[in-house]
């Protein structure tokens, strides 16, 4: 009598086995899309000149951000003190800036084709990228601003020049492994520093 009590109890189990066995398997699973951290970025913008005696130009950045020398090697300062970075620490994000002056080793095209190479070596992992001519209030600054869609180090770069003795070009970048979706709302919300940089730009 135990043994087919036995039997039945181990029949019992095996059946509930397979029955779960078999409906888990037909669930469908929905896989969730990755979640970002929210940014709380600045709703106002409050603009700072920035004028270095050293530096033929001027122009307005964001209070919220803050001008850092490109590098602490002092030899390279001085063949290059106008090349700086604009960082936002609490955004992790950084507008580096290069300034040459045209010249007959520094010819405008050589320039304006030295920028275009640094930009188009991010198609490897971009998915597109768009040239934009832009202008300032001044008449004399005028370039090409570059939108690099996908995973880009850098997903906006520019170049501003009068044509005949400045040139100035810039890069946006992130301190975070470049993901087009996490830093999208970043980007958009940067690209207009960079806009606005443009904008207020005046060649001494």
């Amino acid at each position: 009598m135990q043994n087919k009590n036995l039997e039945k109890f181990t029949l019992f189990i095996v059946h509930c086995s397979l029955f779960i066995l078999f409906t888990s398997c037909q669930e469908n699973y929905t896989p969730k899309r990755n979640g970002y951290f929210r940014i709380d970025f600045p709703k106002q913008r409050n603009f700072i000149t920035y004028d270095n005696a050293t530096c033929p130009f001027t122009f307005e950045y964001a209070d919220y951000g803050k001008i850092q020398k490109d590098s602490s090697n002092v030899e390279e300062m001085h063949e290059h003190p106008c090349w700086f970075n604009i960082i936002f620490p609490e955004y992790k994000a950084k507008v580096y800036l290069s300034y040459t002056a045209i010249s007959a080793s520094n010819p405008l095209d050589k320039l304006i084709k030295d920028s275009y190479k640094l930009t188009f070596k991010h198609t490897v992992k971009a998915d597109y990228i768009d040239e934009t001519p832009v202008s300032g209030k001044n008449k004399h600054v005028s370039g090409i601003m570059y939108d690099v869609g996908g995973n880009a180090a850098s997903a906006v770069q520019f170049y501003i020049t009068d044509s005949s003795q400045h040139f100035l070009r810039g890069s946006l970048y992130f301190y975070a492994s470049p993901n087009a979706d996490s830093i999208a709302p970043a980007v958009t919300y940067f690209r207009k520093d960079v806009e606005h940089i443009i904008e207020t730009l005046q060649w001494k």
